[in-house]
């Protein structure tokens, strides 16, 4: 169990390693790993169970990166959980590294899935929680996606499948940063009301700033404590590149290419508005 000050800590410096690696490469979907490094660290920092030492461990929790671009995020918060070691970030993106620049569960350790086409997440992530269920182990499958995949039917069929299988070991994390690679998520495929649109899907439904810890931290805490049967998702509203400005204000950064002095300016952001006690 951490401390709110310990999980803000840990955000940051899941945004530093995720900055890090984007200046390795020039570029890279930094701006997702900016704007997820809050949901990331309650994750990994608070939420879940599982061994930095033994990644494969029968009783962890699996998390599944469905958006598998987002992999430099999920690197990030691997290597701040002890998963991956820091020294390996240098590679990020490099032929022959563990952390290609798209998640592939053949490469990390960690990695529950290779996140290809996307759409994809939720349905393996339907037949892992059955397949926990029949084992009786407790543990819990985390499904990370974006709003960009809501256009894919796939979602919506395991949704209803999770629903009439009562996988209340099952909890889904939407990352709504209205952004995809063909313009505003919103404006590709409309996707409001989407809590009500969960909701009657039979899923326990819960729609948070997924840049305001604390919130984010009770919607966790919340969607581990009920006891019904329902699958449980965590509607995440965010801003691509949250905490350096100049790439918040960006009308496009679903792929960010940056100056290479801007990436070091990045860090410099970052740092002089680090959580008091944050070491790097």
């Amino acid at each position: 169990m951490s401390t709110l000050q310990e999980i803000a800590s840990c955000a940051w410096r899941i945004r530093r390693y995720a900055v890090r690696m984007g200046e390795v490469q020039g570029q890279g979907y930094v701006g997702q790993a900016l704007g997820y490094a809050d949901v990331l660290a309650v994750a990994y920092g608070h939420a879940m169970n599982f061994k930095p030492e033994d990644p494969e461990w029968e009783g962890r929790d699996r998390f599944l990166l469905s958006h598998g671009h987002y992999a430099i995020a999920h690197y990030a918060a691997m290597i701040e959980a002890g998963i991956i070691p820091e020294s390996e970030l240098e590679t990020y993106g490099s032929d022959d590294s563990r952390l290609p620049m798209s998640g592939m569960a053949t490469y990390t350790p960690g990695m529950e899935i290779s996140g290809g086409s996307l759409g994809q997440g939720l349905p393996i992530a339907v037949g892992i929680a059955l397949g926990l269920r029949h084992q009786k182990n407790p543990a819990f499958v985390y499904n990370s996606m974006s709003d960009g995949e809501l256009d894919e039917g796939s979602v919506w069929e395991a949704a209803m499948s999770a629903a009439h299988h009562g996988l209340g070991n099952l909890i889904c994390m939407v990352d709504i940063n209205n952004q995809q690679a063909d313009g505003p998520s919103s404006k590709v495929l409309g996707f409001e009301p989407l809590a009500d649109k969960w909701a009657s899907f039979g899923w326990h439904v819960q729609r948070v700033d997924g840049n305001h810890l604390p919130a984010v931290l009770r919607a966790f805490d919340t969607a581990r404590s009920l006891t019904d049967a329902k699958p449980r998702v965590i509607l995440c509203d965010t801003l691509m590149g949250k905490g350096v400005p100049f790439l918040e204000a960006r009308e496009k950064n679903h792929f960010i290419r940056v100056d290479p002095p801007e990436w070091q300016q990045a860090l410099a952001i970052l740092d002089e508005n680090a959580p008091e006690g944050a070491q790097a």
